[in-house]
């Protein structure tokens, strides 16, 4: 079986094919998915790399010997697996690799209800028993195959009505992934004009990576916008859960602002509403929320976090600054699809250009998530506490690694689950203070 450890991360399955993940992997995962969930039914998903279809029959035959039924949706996106595990009430497995090169692939995992399964969460029992050859069930399980794009659309479409907008000009960059299979299916029959860019599946990514977080690859979008003279441009991940936003003059919209528009969307529809938001979400945000009689809530960084602390509080909503927007409405999962439906809606509803309708959302200014290779996270991360400790108006906290805090300005060190790089995260008032801070901080990580 070789070394699932390597494959088994915190929150999904993830690794280099065929090395680490193959065929004869996926079967067994699919057999320890099926005996750890005990579910008589689950959905299959895949995304539009050349492993993935194999890979998610794989998974089905395993789940299949263990008496599982399988309903085998074919190509979708992550949240589409998220709308059938909900739907229907069954556990489900989506064969992707997200933003990840083509020579990856992997598995995320959702029990009923699209609750997220990580390595707390059941990812360990799954891998032990993946390690165990299992009894086969006394009878096979069946696989039916079906078609779950038109009711997920359909679905997305009554949670978010655009039909009656003012139409809109819309580019939108899938990245060869699987918003190319989805946004037409959404977005039929709406009052929006379309300027597809790379909706070909393909999971070689011969045009740029599908990974909208890193500013080159907005590059063709932010053209496509001006020269189009579209009034958005939308650009999503290879598996399409996340979703980022160029404004009409071609600039990126931050995630926090969009966190901050849907935020204030949800709590106009209900008052007083807990909103979520990681604790690298721009400051601006948990000041909206409060300001339109919300309750924000802060988090660490990550969807099983998330997901568990909606749940907990029952939020109506929450952002991360990496893109994934979760909605109660949606089983507190998270859908790039639905948070480009709520932007085009609260953009079509009104008569501004997208830039000055999100102005008010835009308070401070922010590096941008800065890598840097290290050592040791732990020491680097306390030479900086020490270095900013015992300045005047400075407060700290721990709730994911060191966020180190003024009236001013803010950062977040915190390390890498899987490489050993600290993350940082500054925000500021202006840009020379940020600068300032971004330096600084820096010089003592890099030392």
């Amino acid at each position: 079986m070789g070394d699932l450890a390597s494959i088994f991360k915190a929150y999904d399955i993830r690794g280099v094919v065929p090395d680490q993940l193959d065929e004869g992997v996926a079967e067994a995962i699919g057999a320890a998915f099926a005996r750890v969930t005990g579910a008589r039914t689950i959905v299959t998903m895949h995304d539009m790399r050349t492993s993935s279809g194999p890979l998610a029959e794989a998974f089905g035959r395993g789940a299949t010997t263990q008496g599982a039924d399988v309903l085998a949706g074919g190509l979708a996106s992550t949240d589409m697996l998220y709308y059938a595990s909900g739907e229907f009430g069954i556990p489900g497995a989506m064969i992707t690799a997200s933003h990840n090169p083509s020579r990856y692939n992997g598995i995320k995992l959702c029990r009923a209800g699209a609750k997220p399964v990580g390595i707390q969460t059941g990812l360990q029992e799954i891998k032990e028993s993946a390690e165990r050859a299992l009894d086969p069930a006394p009878v096979p399980g069946t696989v039916t195959r079906r078609d779950l794009l038109p009711g997920y659309a359909e679905h997305l479409r009554k949670l978010v009505d655009i039909s009656s907008i003012r139409p809109l000009t819309v580019a939108v960059d899938a990245g060869n992934g699987m918003a190319g299979h989805t946004v037409p299916k959404v977005f039929e029959g709406l009052p929006v004009t379309l300027i597809p860019l790379y909706f070909d599946l393909d999971g070689t990514f011969p045009n740029h990576e599908a990974n909208p977080i890193d500013p080159e690859n907005l590059r063709d979008l932010q053209r496509a916008v001006t020269e189009h003279h579209a009034d958005i441009g939308l650009a999503f991940d290879g598996d399409a859960d996340r979703c980022f936003v160029v404004d009409e003059r071609g600039e990126p919209v931050s995630p926090s602002v969009i966190t901050a528009l849907i935020a204030t969307r949800e709590l106009a529809r209900e008052p007083g509403a807990t909103i979520i938001h990681n604790l690298i979400t721009s400051r601006a945000v948990p000041e909206i929320v409060t300001a339109n009689g919300g309750v924000p809530v802060r988090t660490r960084v990550g969807h099983s976090f998330i997901k568990a602390k909606m749940a907990e509080c029952g939020a109506v909503f929450g952002g991360e600054h990496s893109g994934h927007f979760y909605f109660r409405d949606f089983w507190f999962a998270d859908s790039g699809m639905l948070a480009a439906l709520h932007t085009l809606a609260a953009l079509g509803e009104q008569p501004l250009p997208l830039s000055q309708l999100l102005a008010r959302y835009a308070r401070y200014t922010a590096s941008g998530e800065i890598n840097s290779d290290v050592a040791d996270q732990a020491a680097s991360t306390e030479h900086v506490r020490r270095a900013f400790a015992d300045r005047p108006g400075v407060s700290t906290d721990d709730l994911d690694g060191l966020t180190v805090s003024t009236d001013t300005w803010w950062f977040n060190l915190r390390p890498s689950n899987t490489e050993p790089l600290l993350r940082l995260n500054v925000e500021a008032d202006d840009e020379a203070t940020m600068a300032a801070v971004r330096d600084e901080v820096l010089g003592v990580v890099r030392g």
